[in-house]
């Protein structure tokens, strides 16, 4: 078992649906997996009433422009209106109107029910939805867009503005796990470094994660985790998007499907593994787990100027300003900008007061070539 690509590697998995089945791929690879449910999304437990009378709305006018942005949402939308004897009614509607999907798996959704879309982006996101919206005269025009777990009502105002009429309908809401234990132990996991990634299948997973790492106290932790040990593999682009505000670095593949995300962390993993080396300053700099050598002498660091290190490596050469050092520091070390500057300066006093540049008015960064 121990020639498995992903033999000795901890992973955490947070998804909710088709859990079993990616948890099946990791360890089938030799992957210890933790799993620990951030999200529990049940598309069947909708709210009737609301749901019914979001239909009977979209069908009391023509619709000009209908937005399908999840495959599961609009088989449930089209599965409860078929409960109400009223699914024919609906597509045939929604027939009249201008088709844009997000995605393939609402494509596949609209194509099983009769419908075809006129377009879709390729990169899945709704924000491109939304740019190709925003490009067009929506003067008057009315649009309807089915919801994706999330509410989409700041995307409407903004329609709106545009002087186009918008019905959202909500066919479901995410909500958090039913035990949040789990979650709890994987955030410990993460800030104490003792899982080397975890995956996210859906955006609204890593703000169920970052929430309830705030509430234990451990937000800070885990975002350093992610910045220099852990990694964040999702899915998608759009799942990583979600990072964004975090400033966290996250990996996806080319295809934003399960396989394809277990196919990357076997190549990633043991790559990083292997040890993260680069020429900084005339210097040959090697990270391999916890230990650092420089031009092959290992260098001990305390953990402060230690994470400093690895804040910076997220990116070598690139500038990182003092508050997301700041963020990346242990917890328990001084909150204020000082502190920062004490780390960088124990940094430079190990590797040489030319390893770390600092960047006026902006930050520090390696002194790697350009």
């Amino acid at each position: 078992m121990t020639d498995l690509p992903l033999s000795g590697f901890t992973i955490g998995v947070t998804a909710a649906r088709r859990a079993e089945e990616q948890i099946a791929l990791l360890e089938r690879r030799g992957a210890t997996v933790v799993h620990a449910p951030a999200l529990s999304v049940d598309p069947n437990r909708i709210d009737e009433a609301g749901l019914r009378a979001a239909t009977e709305e979209v069908l009391a006018q023509p619709v000009d422009i209908f937005v399908a942005t999840t495959g599961i949402g609009l088989k449930s939308w089209f599965t409860a209106a078929e409960r109400w004897g009223r699914l024919d009614a609906l597509t045939t509607h929604l027939s009249g109107a201008e088709i844009l999907a997000r995605g393939p798996k609402s494509v596949g959704a609209l194509r099983r029910f009769g419908l075809r879309e006129l377009w879709a982006p390729e990169s899945e996101a709704f924000e491109d939805v939304l740019l190709h919206l925003r490009g067009r005269d929506l003067q008057g025009r009315r649009i309807v867009v089915q919801e994706h777990g999330q509410s989409l009502s700041l995307a409407a105002h903004a329609l709106r503005r545009l002087g186009a009429d918008v019905t959202t309908v909500a066919v479901y809401r995410v909500e958090g796990a039913a035990d949040p234990e789990p979650m709890f132990g994987l955030i410990e996991a993460v800030a104490e470094r003792r899982v080397h990634a975890v995956t996210f299948t859906a955006a609204p997973a890593i703000a169920a994660m970052m929430e309830a790492a705030g509430t234990t106290g451990h937000r800070d932790e885990v975002v350093s985790a992610f910045q220099a040990d852990v990694i964040a593999s999702c899915v998608g682009p759009v799942t990583a998007a979600a990072f964004e505000m975090w400033g966290v670095p996250s990996i996806y593949p080319d295809r934003s499907r399960l396989a394809a995300m277990v196919k990357q962390l076997e190549a990633e993993l043991p790559s990083r593994a292997a040890g993260t080396s680069i020429d900084v300053a005339g210097h040959t700099l090697l990270l391999h787990g916890d230990d650092v050598l420089l031009d092959g002498v290992e260098v001990k660091l305390s953990p402060a100027p230690y994470a400093v290190l690895q804040a910076l490596l997220v990116n070598p050469g690139t500038v990182v300003s003092r508050r997301d050092l700041l963020v990346a520091l242990p917890s328990g070390t001084a909150g204020s900008e000082h502190a920062v500057e004490m780390a960088v300066a124990r940094l430079r006093a190990a590797l040489g007061t030319r390893v770390v540049q600092t960047v006026v008015k902006r930050g520090y960064r390696l002194a790697v070539a350009s």
